[in-house]
Parts: structure tokens; C-alpha cells; sequence
């Protein structure tokens, strides 16, 4: 991709590469793909040579973003950089999270890389790292409220997110049928059921098996289970202390007072199922949300 676009990296003029610095843990840095794109490197070797000669690139001349920053930057990018066009064709998908470069990062890469290219780039690189610094000092204040701006921006796309989520759980769960077949919607939908817990999951099925284990792997570390169930059910003994000692805390009791199958959480909401959770989707069901508090502290004080 990089090679590709050798041609658009040759026409940057300054502005271009203004657009490409950044501001992130109060340095000024460059992208190491933005970095390799105008030394005419890939960024894979550009990393290389950094790390063959890690000792000369100390964290105040290149270091690492951590998932939050990078994702901050990329909003960064997609709102305050939308003018520069190569930026879309220069970010595809990454596989690890990208290393910056300070002003002093760069000055130190384009004396590793020895490419008379990468010397020339450098100084305008950094001709325009001294501008941009001398920019900011003229507009810190300016800047400090905009960037405190899209962290908001980003706090509020983030709640949005959770609360537009959790309405559309509340909707499908609610009433629900499944058809002969549908295995793993059904799944996914005791799944998203599971995880809604944050103190407490009940569960009653006479019939269960260690399948259930494999769905409680999705539940708040924290979360405690209980489940209830007859002399029938197949989950094995050896089975549960295992999971114990990864996933607590999960306990199972034998009764023989239920004969329909629930789960109940926080014990505040409860679910009642048509068919038992190991035959999920293997013939046509329905899963209900029950509201009517009373019956839901009846059936938890059975």
C-alpha cells in the first residue's frame, strides 16, 4: 500500500506535513506509517531499524500508543484532518498498536536509515515541528479547550454506544421465539442475558449439562452462579471445581420443585424459558421477560 502511493507523498507540501504531527502525552509526534511514507520506507522496516538499535531511541524520542490514545487519535484524524485525502489510502488495518516519533526520533532515524531521501525529509520534517510548536505556544489555550472538546465527544459517543445497546437488548429479550434450527441465536441471546448480570445469575433447569459452563465463561468475573437442578441433569462434579478455580464462583444444588426452566438476575430480573438451555434452538421455543416482582421473589425464595 505504502509503495502504491509513492507518487501523492512526493507532492506533500508543508501543510501536509503539518497535518501529520500530533500532539499525544504533551510531545509532538508523527506516525511511524506517516514517518515511513515520506522516507520512502515500509513501516515494518523503519520498526526494524529502530528496534536494531533500540538504545538510541529512548520514550522522549519514540514510544508506543497505548489502545486509549490510539483510538483517540484515529478520532482526531476523522474529524480535525478530513482535508487531507491520502490519509484513508495510508490507514488501513493494523496488527499491533503504532510507535510515534518526537522531533529528536526523527532527527535520530534518518541518520540509522542512511537514505539521502530520509536526510532531506528530516529537515523539513523538523523545519516544520519547530513551526508547529511555536504555533501551539501562540494557541495552548485555544487548543487545550478543543482537544478537552473531542475527549467529551468521545465520552458521550461512548454512552450513547452503551445506552442505544442495552435498549435494543431490552427490546429483543423481552419476547422472544426461536425456530428448529436456530442454535446459535438462541445462544447468543442467553449469552447477552448472562452478561446483563453484575452481582448474581440464577438458573433453574433440570436438565442441564456442562454446555452451560461454556456460556457462564462470558458472565462479570465477580458474578456468582447459582444453579438449581434435579438428580437428572449431567454436569459433571469434577467439572464444576474446575471452572471454579477460573471463573468463580458457580455452586449447583439438587431440587425437585421446578418444573419450568428461569433465570434470574441481580434477582431483579428473571427469564422464563420453553426449553431446557442444553436444547437451545433444536425445536421451536419462546424465552419471556417476567417484570412482576412478585412472582420473581417468590420463585427466588423457593
Amino acid at each position: 500500500m505504502e509503495e502504491k502511493n509513492l507518487a501523492i507523498q512526493n507532492e506533500l507540501s508543508n501543510e501536509d506535513i503539518k497535518n501529520l504531527i500530533y500532539t499525544i502525552r504533551g510531545e509532538q509526534v508523527m506516525l511511524d506509517s506517516d514517518v515511513a511514507m515520506l522516507y520512502h520506507y515500509e513501516t515494518k522496516n523503519v520498526n526494524k531499524a529502530v528496534k536494531r538499535n533500540i538504545d538510541r531511541f529512548p520514550e522522549e524520542f519514540c514510544f508506543q500508543l497505548t489502545e486509549n490514545e490510539f483510538q483517540t487519535l484515529k478520532f482526531q484524524i476523522g474529524t480535525s484532518k478530513q482535508n487531507l485525502e491520502i490519509k484513508d489510502k495510508l490507514r488501513g488495518g493494523r496488527r499491533y498498536l503504532p510507535y510515534v516519533f518526537t522531533e529528536q526520533g526523527i532527527a535520530m532515524l534518518a541518520g540509522i536509515l542512511k537514505n539521502d531521501i530520509a536526510v532531506k525529509v528530516s529537515i523539513n520534517i523538523i523545519k516544520n515541528f519547530i513551526e508547529m510548536r511555536k504555533f501551539i505556544s501562540l494557541n495552548g489555550q485555544v487548543f487545550e479547550r478543543l482537544t478537552n472538546m473531542e475527549y467529551k465527544l468521545l465520552e458521550h459517543d461512548k454512552k450513547f454506544d452503551e445506552v442505544f445497546n442495552q435498549l435494543q437488548l431490552e427490546d429483543n429479550i423481552k419476547q422472544k421465539i426461536f425456530f428448529d434450527g436456530q442454535i446459535w441465536d438462541s445462544y447468543s441471546l442467553i449469552i447477552d442475558i448472562i452478561k446483563k448480570a453484575n452481582k448474581k445469575i440464577l438458573i433453574i433447569d433440570n436438565y442441564i449439562d456442562d454446555s452451560i459452563l461454556k456460556m457462564l465463561v462470558k458472565k462479570k468475573i465477580h458474578t456468582e452462579v447459582v444453579i438449581l437442578t434435579s438428580e437428572k441433569s449431567n454436569i459433571d462434579t469434577l467439572d464444576i471445581k474446575k471452572f471454579n478455580k477460573e471463573y468463580p464462583l458457580l455452586k449447583v444444588a439438587k431440587t425437585n420443585k421446578f418444573h419450568d426452566r428461569f433465570i434470574v438476575i441481580d434477582n431483579k430480573e428473571m427469564y422464563h424459558l420453553g426449553a431446557s438451555i442444553k436444547d437451545l434452538g433444536k425445536k421451536c421455543f419462546g424465552i419471556n421477560k417476567i417484570e412482576d416482582m412478585n412472582i420473581i421473589e417468590k420463585i427466588i425464595n423457593l
